[in-house]
């Protein structure tokens, strides 16, 4: 396979940003992409690489400020937002969550803003339903409408047994859309776009709703059946606030660096954030943010998935940042392999 390959490098001062360019590579080489792009910055410069092919059939080099669904990455700005509303006095983290949607969620006199947001509510993830999972090819189906409530009358079908384990579920983030409209009045897309995208002039990150498309300039995302199908186009709206989002790159880095960097909420909100509960899984979840651990410390952020792209945003205390996009091609890159291009971003080792 023919690789083409774009690098880009913004210099502001002495030292050394890493390459990821050989790393994406033999990702693609080795079938685990059909594009990649890659974000790495400190406070003063940024490297970007893009690799692969934006389109199978016609060709060409994906833009380095190329779109791409951000999937889960979207639950961290919901969080933020969440914790706005903490910051105004609008709610608290332990208040039940049937104090602002009464009736919405079983047992949500025991559930609280705080469970839901780290994932520690027991609440049953939609997407384990057949068919629900945006992660997988449904066909036409992909183009049908939900409603956030429909989602959860297939959450609430089902009960999680209470096994004290930590359970990732994006019924969370649902609920938690939903409460940040009943006490603002306003669609949670909205109250994102007010409070966090112009602010910070994120111009090139979307809330799509019901839009099936991805705006251009951007990579197309497959789907292995086992012939790779064009999975790009998708009603997105069986995510809603759990997973819809489309962004770039340099956009994602520079929400990563507001929020982390104490810009969006109160030093008290940002500590609830970055306090972590362990999941079992190799990282430490937190309101709305994961925590890696790495040889040289611990980085903060969010990976996504949804079918035919992956998203990794992540930041170190130091201020380096890593943002990958990858459109996975007859397999999903591995751990290892993710894990190597975090480890020499931040740790400046292979």
């Amino acid at each position: 396979m023919m690789i083409n390959v774009m690098v880009a490098t913004v210099l502001a001062a002495s030292g050394q940003v890493v390459d990821l360019r050989p790393d994406l590579d033999k990702i693609v080489e080795g079938q685990g992409a059909t594009a990649a792009l890659a974000r790495v910055s400190d406070d003063k410069r940024s490297r970007t690489a893009s690799v692969g092919k934006r389109d199978l059939q016609r060709g060409g080099r994906p833009a380095a400020n190329g779109y791409f669904r951000i999937g889960s990455v979207t639950k961290t700005f919901v969080a933020t937002v969440v914790l706005q509303l903490v910051d105004e006095g609008r709610l608290r983290l332990d208040d039940p969550i049937d104090r602002h949607l009464p009736g919405t969620v079983p047992g949500g006199e025991r559930i609280t803003v705080r469970q839901l947001l780290n994932h520690t509510s027991h609440l049953y993830d939609y997407m384990s339903e057949p068919g629900y999972s945006t992660n997988r090819w449904r066909g036409e189906a992909r183009f049908r409408s939900y409603q956030p409530r429909d989602l959860l009358k297939v959450a609430f079908a089902k009960q999680l047994p209470d096994d004290g384990r930590w359970h990732y579920s994006n019924t969370n983030y649902v609920v938690l859309g939903l409460l940040i409209e009943k006490l603002t009045g306003m669609p949670y897309g909205e109250q994102i776009t007010r409070r966090i995208l112009r602010p910070l002039g994120l111009r090139h990150t979307i809330i799509p709703g019901d839009r099936a498309g991805v705006p251009s300039p951007h990579a197309k995302g497959y789907e292995p059946m086992p012939e790779l199908v064009d999975a790009t186009r998708m009603n997105p709206s069986l995510d809603w606030a759990a997973g819809e989002m489309i962004s770039t790159t340099a956009d994602l880095e520079r929400f990563m660096g507001a929020l982390l960097g104490g810009r969006l909420t109160s030093e008290e909100s940002l500590q609830a954030m970055r306090t972590t509960v362990q999941t079992g899984a190799g990282f430490g979840y937190g309101l709305g943010v994961q925590a890696y651990p790495l040889p040289c410390g611990t980085v903060w952020g969010h990976s996504g998935e949804l079918i035919g792209y992956l998203t990794f945003a992540f930041r170190s205390d130091s201020g380096k940042s890593l943002t990958l996009s990858i459109n996975p091609s007859t397999r999903n890159p591995s751990t290892e392999e993710v894990m190597g291009m975090a480890v020499k971003t931040f740790c400046g080792t292979a």
